[in-house]
């Protein structure tokens, strides 16, 4: 039986396929203040625990018009340009296999944009080649509920592992006295939800600092 172990900071590598505006026009499966939120917490955390981060478009640049990365995630990594390609499937672009390996990691973290087309293929072929992929739902969305789940019973069914943004991150910062747990309480304030309510109790009632 394949044995999947929990992810780490120093066991993964972050994903995030398509996350565009033109591309995200026709999503139906998430409201566009959850997927936003969603993507920008992920991709904010990963950021915070310098998780290695690969960025992709789907002719952002070489289709009729320009589609770039959203712009929160264009702020978050200014100097880098994402892999553009004209193919669904990013693992059959050379340059971001070739991106994956360079992390020297065997555990994939991926969300994207459809879930039904790029994100499942991209999943999929990388399982293929011996990786373990973690599927991010939540950070993900397809052209109708329907489509998204089809996606994401497809790629449990070739090994996937789903899960929520919010589960990646306390699976990266599992233990809260460590000091990567701290650095996660921006993060929540802004993205956590009701999560937010209980980061605000902890703030509230830790030991105040004297100068």
């Amino acid at each position: 039986m394949h044995t999947i172990n929990t992810l780490t900071i120093e066991n993964s590598t972050l994903c995030l396929i398509d996350h565009q505006p033109w591309v995200a026009f026709p999503v139906n499966s998430i409201t566009p203040e959850h997927l936003t939120n969603n993507v920008l917490a992920l991709a904010k955390t990963a950021r915070t625990l310098d998780v290695p981060t690969i960025l992709t478009t789907i002719n952002g640049k070489s289709g009729p018009l320009k589609d770039p990365l959203l712009q929160g995630l264009s702020a978050l990594w200014p100097d880098v340009e994402p892999i553009d390609r004209s193919n669904t499937n990013a693992w059959s672009d050379p340059a971001f296999v070739a991106a994956v390996k360079a992390t020297g990691r065997r555990k994939l973290v991926m969300a994207g944009l459809w879930t039904e087309v790029c994100l499942a293929q991209t999943a999929i072929s990388a399982i293929q080649d011996g990786y373990e992929v973690f599927f991010v739902s939540d950070a993900s969305g397809g052209l109708s509920p329907e489509a998204h789940e089809r996606a994401c019973q497809r790629m449990i069914q070739a090994g996937a592992v789903p899960m929520s943004w919010f589960a990646v991150a306390a699976e990266w910062a599992p233990d809260n006295t460590a000091p990567e747990y701290q650095r996660m309480y921006p993060i929540t304030l802004a993205h956590g939800g009701g999560v937010q309510w209980a980061v605000e109790y902890i703030l509230a009632n830790l030991p105040q600092q004297h100068s």
